[in-house]
């Protein structure tokens, strides 16, 4: 064990941890069905891509730079 690389010891220690799980197995789910709900479904909706309209990455440069530098009161 002393010779154990620390990785194999860190993936060890984190799959016997993860094996004897049981309310943790619940709490993963939600944690995971909440992020792919963040990530996936309300970016469509409340994250817009903007810059898709632009061809070039130039002309994307020039729109960002332009509402960056545009200062309205």
């Amino acid at each position: 064990m002393e010779g154990t690389n620390w990785i194999i010891r860190v993936w060890r220690f984190y799959r016997d941890g993860f094996r004897s799980m049981t309310v943790g197995r619940t709490l993963w789910t939600v944690i995971l069905v909440k992020l792919f709900i963040m990530f996936a479904i309300l970016r469509v909706f409340f994250f817009p891509d903007r810059l898709a309209r632009f061809d070039t990455d130039r002309e994307r440069g020039d729109y960002v730079l332009e509402q960056l530098t545009n200062i309205k009161p």
